[in-house]
């Protein structure tokens, strides 16, 4: 009856708190991961009064035992003389016809109940397998990124890290296990070795060398590497000597290398000593042109500019074109970029501001998307990890002032801009090279909003990230790293309306930290005599 009452209980449970509670894709925000940690520290609260429970139930049996260990031992000396004082005899028939059955519904009481439903209730909130491998891959990204070898990520020895982590040799069998699935041989063979490494060191694991060993030798062979790939099946096999895939594989690898000895022995005296030579091992062919020049950027490595362009750099006090709002209180400025002209605002956006559009943020944070150029359609892509949120100026007061300040800053019309953008970046957060404005094969990139292209960006940063989360521009080779309370400018368009290509951008991937951002994209409308045309194409 009881169980029956609780799958009731758990049915209930799962009608009135529907899907939507739920957050699909923790792993690309670590503003709502944290919501976990909370998430986590309920259920080891409920979890601990369970334990404590359980250790009073169990306390209770245990004075019952010893009361009646006594008590049998005495008895048992002189039965005939125990159970022949009334009292004992009356005690007896009790004890055995009522507290024993008192003491066996104490057994089978079940303490769990308040666990279990706090359980069920909170599993609501829970990531998913799509949130476990995207966090799995995030590492995988990071390692690429910042050049990090995976003894660097297991011993957590990250650049900013305030709370050191480690992997366990399971945790790197789990990241092996996804780069495999994921048929990315390279990372498997770098995880898997360093889950042997961490096996052979003596690490009491609840995976085994022989499961590992034969994730690697495939991993290995796939990549061209057959002598390694023999040499880690016969270690397998001196471990299990029964192993039916490893033993087919031994079979297999020894028939291919003896094939390919045999065509080395017909080829010509010159090649016939040569052995075979593996495919070279690395990341697989990538679809990003500039991945390594953006990668390097993200390092810190990239390209210096000279002396002479730097002495053109400045910092100055900004009025707004003598705005009245920053006569009295100019705003800071500072160059970090000359082509394209990217500039910094120092002190912009108060922490108390910062916390207001996180607050209202928060709430709606969903998947950031793009705009697939064939379809329009808006869709989430694996280069874009983070989640955003639109706020319009209208929903508060701080929204619109910030709004304002804007316009007055950079002299643009704001009425035809697109809502303030917050976006919170996840585990390894990023948003790899892209263009702000629509390029002439997209036409109707914003043909729905008939404001026209985006002529211009504003970023604001809302947090100091610990290590990484630059936004480069590799095509210049400009980075500018993230400083709560500024905010950076640039035009993606020249005054004739041609779109500037320099001004590709990617935000590089978060190694440490919690990154938030918004930005403000402005449109050409009602800017027409704000920055008028020029006559020349790139001016």
């Amino acid at each position: 009856m009881k169980c029956s009452k609780m799958i009731w209980y758990i049915l209930i449970i799962g009608i009135l708190l529907p899907q939507s509670l739920a957050h699909p894709g923790f792993f690309t925000s670590i503003g709502q991961m944290t919501d976990l940690i909370h998430t986590e520290k309920d259920l080891v609260t409920s979890l601990k009064d369970y334990i404590k429970a359980e250790e009073d139930k169990l306390e209770q049996i245990k004075k019952w035992a010893e009361k009646l260990d006594r008590l049998t031992s005495t008895a048992t000396k002189d039965p005939e003389g125990f159970v022949g004082h009334p009292v004992n005899a009356f005690k007896l028939m009790k004890r055995l016809n009522t507290e024993w059955s008192e003491l066996e519904n104490l057994v089978l009481k079940d303490m769990s109940d308040g666990f279990i439903s706090n359980l069920t209730i909170q599993r609501q909130y829970f990531p998913n397998d799509e949130d476990q491998v995207g966090a799995a891959k995030a590492l995988l990204r990071l390692q690429d990124t910042y050049n990090l070898d995976t003894d660097t990520i297991s011993k957590g020895n990250l650049p900013g890290v305030k709370h050191k982590s480690f992997l366990t040799a399971e945790d790197c069998f789990e990241l092996g296990k996804v780069a495999y699935t994921e048929a990315d041989y390279y990372h498997t063979e770098l995880w898997m070795e360093q889950a042997l490494r961490q096996l052979d060191e003596g690490e009491i694991s609840t995976i085994d060398k022989v499961s590992v060993l034969d994730y690697l030798s495939y991993a290995v062979y796939q990549q061209g590497d057959l002598d390694k790939a023999l040499l880690l099946t016969k270690k397998l096999l001196e471990l299990d000597p029964e192993h039916q895939r490893a033993n087919g594989n031994l079979k297999y690898f020894e028939y291919i290398m003896a094939k390919e000895k045999d065509v080395n022995k017909s080829a010509s005296d010159d090649q016939s000593d040569q052995k075979t030579t593996p495919k070279k091992k690395g990341v697989a062919v990538d679809y990003l042109p500039e991945r390594q020049k953006y990668e390097m950027l993200c390092r810190g490595e990239g390209i210096k500019m000279t002396p002479r362009r730097q002495k053109k750099l400045f910092c100055r006090y900004h009025d707004g074109n003598r705005n009245p709002k920053f006569i009295l209180a100019p705003a800071k400025q500072e160059d970090e970029w000359d082509k394209p002209r990217i500039i910094r605002f120092h002190d912009i956006i108060s922490d108390a501001e910062i916390e207001i559009v996180k607050d209202l943020a928060k709430p709606r944070l969903r998947r950031a998307t793009i705009s697939n150029p064939i379809t329009g359609d808006l869709e989430t892509v694996h280069y874009r990890i983070s989640k955003s949120a639109w706020l319009s100026g209208y929903e508060n007061p701080v929204v619109s002032r910030i709004n304002m300040r804007i316009q007055d800053l950079t002299g643009l019309d704001v009425s035809t801009a697109e809502e303030l953008q917050v976006a919170n970046y996840g585990v390894g957060g990023q948003y790899e090279p892209h263009f702000d404005f629509a390029r002439k094969d997209e036409p109707d990139a914003f043909k729905e909003l008939g404001t026209g292209n985006r002529i211009a960006t504003w970023l604001f940063y809302m947090s100091d990230v610990s290590a990484g989360g630059a936004t480069v521009f590799p095509e210049v080779g400009a980075s500018v790293w993230p400083k709560k309370g500024t905010a950076v400018f640039w035009y993606n368009l020249f005054a004739s309306g041609e779109g500037d290509y320099s001004t590709r951008h990617a935000a590089c991937p978060v190694l440490v930290g919690n990154k938030w951002v918004s930005n403000k994209w402005l449109h050409e409308r009602g800017q027409e005599f704000r920055r008028p045309c020029t006559l020349s194409e790139l001016e």
